[in-house]
């Protein structure tokens, strides 16, 4: 058989292989010329027949584009934080159509969101899967059992291996991007909404059915760097703001000035120290937390004196790691979000300051994710128990504070993992006989500082070893408790309905606990 340049095909061959002569380059695909949108001419090439310009006028007209309809999953990224708009701006358009029983799976949500308690409350979004979530009206709602089904709380890790492995399916993945192109190449490094990375955006960017990227500042082809880039991108809509980039810094991002924070701090640099931790090579994660910021400042203080070089830093990356990064005492920093603006303008102009997935940082069904690398992981917990169980999800009342983030992803990597907290918060002893949410396995735990002593897990008898002669308040997690329990009023323990309104799942998909609606509502 003859093809449309004249190659005669051997029927054998097209019947073996299954494929077909070739039958003209543009063959049943048109030749119109593309259409202009907003003065801006379509990117792609005249003679072919590409479809039109992927540059939407509204996100009503995405909605149009993409047939969304009721019970579909619709994705965000939190890069943002406290100062996103797109999440709002995507699920009242959404609302607006009389849609209804939409699932929300953000990477994380803040208390911008407020306006999605209303959407829940009308049936609008029905399922809400999020891998962390800030105290305020949304958590509340949650709490109180308004969202219809159970809220899923992933790991950052987790989250990533559950939209690889096809478990988090993806209808429409909204990507607030602070830079883009009328082709869909974007970058979080520049415009005046940048945000630095936009790593846990990636998985979403690669598997979603519908890719859209959000900006509010639209340039000229090709947008660089390509950080997300245009053949995973289905449309582009231009807004007026995806964001305030003020709201980044939400939460503590600074060293704590409290003394019994510094305490903390101090304690734990010299524990890492005695135990061998603080040498060349290492690498480290810490929190955004002010006491957590106060162990990276203090650890940097003994490298200095040390003239240690460390590997990476990593994880929500903050100034302080920058300033690190500057002076030598780390060779790279690995980042998956930027926690200031220091850390934003260090990625956009520091080659050593690099972007990584989500899914490289902690998916534990990848062929290695960074996690697994890292020597020193520095803890939260609104609760530990006395098996070292780890709660971040609810407070001592049931009320849900936060979620899974990287917590359980990095205490399972870490050759040490490090729990630093106050022993009495707001007047409540942080350790109980059993946490109200378990969220990170206490095998996983190494070790608790607190302001009043530190304990190591019973299976780190190198540690307890290691530290024996320190000098340091090493005792049993038992000999805390007493003391927390004289220091802080009794507490009396929560009640709790059957009515299950959240899921924890563990990084590797499993579920490790259930959050139950309280009795009392808040």
């Amino acid at each position: 058989m003859k093809n449309t340049v004249g190659r005669e095909i051997p029927d054998w061959l097209l019947q073996e292989t299954g494929k077909q002569v070739f039958s003209g380059a543009y063959d049943d695909m048109g030749k119109s010329l593309k259409k202009e949108r907003d003065g801006i001419e379509s990117l792609h090439a005249v003679k072919g027949s590409a479809p039109t310009s992927k540059l939407a006028d509204s996100i009503s007209e995405v909605l149009d584009r993409i047939g969304l309809k009721d019970g579909m999953t619709v994705s965000f990224h939190h890069h943002m934080r406290n100062g996103d708009r797109v999440v709002n701006l995507v699920m009242e358009t959404i609302a607006q159509r009389g849609m209804k029983d939409i699932h929300v799976a953000a990477s994380g949500l803040f208390k911008c969101h407020e306006p999605l308690v209303k959407l829940i409350e009308k049936d609008v979004i029905t399922r809400i899967t999020v891998s962390t979530i800030s105290p305020g009206p949304l958590a509340k709602a949650i709490t109180n059992g308004k969202l219809k089904h159970p809220a899923v709380f992933m790991s950052h890790g987790g989250r990533a291996r559950a939209i690889e492995a096809g478990e988090l399916h993806i209808d429409a993945a909204f990507i607030s991007a602070p830079c883009c192109d009328a082709y869909g190449n974007m970058n979080g490094a520049w415009g005046k909404s940048a945000c630095g990375v936009l790593s846990y955006a990636y998985a979403d960017a690669e598997y979603a059915d519908h890719v859209i990227a959000v900006t509010d500042n639209l340039v000229d082809f090709p947008a660089c760097p390509m950080e997300i880039s245009q053949e995973k991108v289905d449309h582009v809509v231009k807004i007026e703001s995806i964001g305030d980039p003020e709201g980044i810094s939400f939460g503590p991002t600074k060293p704590t000035t409290d003394p019994e924070h510094l305490k903390i701090a101090e304690m734990t640099a010299q524990l890492l120290e005695r135990a061998g931790y603080i040498r060349d090579g290492m690498s480290m994660q810490t929190g955004a937390g002010g006491i957590s910021i106060a162990v990276a400042e203090k650890t940097g203080a003994l490298m200095r004196k040390k003239q240690v070089k460390g590997s990476f830093a990593s994880g929500g990356i903050t100034s302080y790691f920058v300033q690190m990064l500057k002076e030598g005492l780390f060779q790279a920093l690995l980042d998956v979000q930027c926690f200031d603006s220091a850390a934003v303008e260090s990625y956009r102009t520091q080659p050593r300051h690099m972007a990584m997935s989500a899914s490289q940082y902690a998916n534990p069904n990848t062929k290695g994710c960074l996690t697994e690398q890292l020597d020193i992981m520095i803890l939260g917990a609104t609760e530990i128990d006395m098996d070292f169980n780890v709660n971040v999800v609810t407070g001592t009342n049931g009320v849900i504070l936060s979620a899974s983030g990287g917590n359980n992803d990095c205490a399972a990597g870490a050759k040490i993992a490090v729990v630093v907290t106050n022993l009495i918060k707001r007047g409540i002893c942080v350790l109980r006989e059993k946490v109200t949410t378990v969220v990170t396995p206490g095998e996983t735990i190494d070790v608790l500082v607190t302001e009043y002593g530190i304990a190591i897990h019973p299976n780190r008898k190198d540690l307890r070893e290691a530290l024996k002669d320190s000098g340091l308040p090493i005792m049993e997690i038992q000999e805390l408790k007493q003391i927390g329990d004289q220091e802080a009023p009794e507490v009396m323990e929560p009640e709790f309905t059957e009515k299950i309104v959240g899921i924890v799942e563990y990084r590797d998909g499993t579920i490790i606990d259930v959050v139950r609606k309280p009795v009392q509502e808040f």
